[in-house]
């Protein structure tokens, strides 16, 4: 349900994961994230809320709150929070912890 446009910003955005900074690559491909899973489907946060992130840091965050998900063993052990994310999704994730969206 990603509108085309807003998909072809996001694959251009994100060349890495945006959590763990894994290059993506033909083998390696970007996983699509929805950072508030919440609110997936709302057109007018759609760009800043996708974001393309590797395999494992999807799966480890499923459908948790990403706050939730940056107290797991998981991001503690690979020193993923707010502070350490891509710029590019860094002021809504904050934004979504300041105003617990």
């Amino acid at each position: 349900g990603i509108p085309k446009e807003i998909e072809d910003l996001v694959k251009k955005r994100d060349l890495k994961c945006v959590y763990c900074y894994t290059v993506f690559t033909a083998k390696q491909k970007g996983t699509w994230e929805h950072i508030d899973n919440e609110r997936w489907d709302d057109i007018s946060i759609m760009l800043e809320n996708i974001a393309l992130c590797c395999n494992r840091c999807n799966s480890s965050k499923g459908a948790k709150r990403i706050q939730d998900w940056f107290n797991t063993k998981y991001c503690k052990e690979r020193n993923i929070k707010a502070e350490t994310v891509s710029t590019d999704i860094m002021p809504f994730i904050c934004k979504i912890i300041k105003n617990n969206f």
